[in-house]
């Protein structure tokens, strides 16, 4: 059985959703600013776009979109192991556990509240 490509990790458990605000944990803090909103998750690659860390230079050609080209500073994605959720201000392990309806649901390790 072939493993997938660009893939390290065998779960698909993933602790992070789209619109979550994020604290960088480990990685290249630019301009001070550590945490931000995830984007996009790419769960083949478990990976996360978070909107203004991670940012890349980016050297395009003149084209449609970009008339002018030059140098586009755009985010890249970063490795979901390195984000932590924020919740009520502090970053949080996230857990998952059955709620009033029966269906399994995000929570948060520090408070014991669930995640929206």
């Amino acid at each position: 059985m072939k493993k997938a490509k660009n893939s390290s990790h065998q779960t698909n458990k993933i602790h992070i959703k789209k619109g979550d605000l994020v604290k960088l944990i480990s990685g290249k803090i630019v301009d001070g600013q550590n945490s931000g909103t995830v984007l996009r998750v790419y769960t083949k690659t478990y990976r996360a776009l978070v909107e203004g860390l991670n940012i890349i230079s980016r050297h395009t050609k003149p084209s449609a979109a970009y008339p002018e080209g030059g140098i586009i500073k755009k985010e890249a994605p970063i490795h979901i192991s390195n984000l932590m959720v924020m919740e009520a201000g502090k970053a949080t392990r996230v857990g998952r556990k059955l709620n009033g309806d029966g269906n399994l649901q995000r929570f948060s390790v520090k408070t014991g509240e669930f995640i929206k």
